[in-house]
């Protein structure tokens, strides 16, 4: 399987990118790099692919599992380098879940086969950076 993205240039530093499901988004930098601060910015936007990839898969096994929780999301932090080119060589996941007697047990199982199995965009990010993730349970 393959994917095809194409991005295209709006104007300044802005630039418009497709995504195989037919949906748009917009990519800028901040006004002091010389953007206007109207998109996503692509370096964050990766951290962004490392959690909704690895969201996806905990959603999925926990509604096969039928383990029930009232919210979830995550935090994820990236630590640039200091020299170009910057990229992440630090990130820490943080899996926040909410709900009443919350099954940790099965949570953890679940948040552990995406981790180690089935996110792809984790095992890229463990190509480059040193990946750390962390559980929390929150019961309401």
């Amino acid at each position: 399987m393959s994917h095809k993205v194409v991005t295209h240039w709006k104007g300044n530093l802005q630039f418009e990118s497709d995504n195989p499901s037919g949906k748009l988004l917009t990519m800028d930098t901040s006004s002091e790099h010389g953007g206007h601060n109207s998109g996503l910015r692509p370096k964050a936007m990766m951290l962004s692919s490392l959690a909704g990839c690895s969201g996806l898969d905990v959603v999925s096994i926990l509604k096969k599992m039928k383990v029930p929780f009232s919210d979830f999301r995550i935090d994820t932090y990236g630590e640039l380098t200091d020299e170009h080119p910057k990229y992440y060589h630090t990130v820490l996941v943080e899996y926040h879940f909410y709900g009443a007697n919350l099954d940790e047990t099965k949570i953890k199982k679940a948040v552990d086969l995406s981790i180690d199995t089935y996110c792809g965009v984790m095992e890229m990010f463990r190509r480059f950076a040193d990946v750390k993730t962390s559980i929390h349970y929150h019961n309401v």
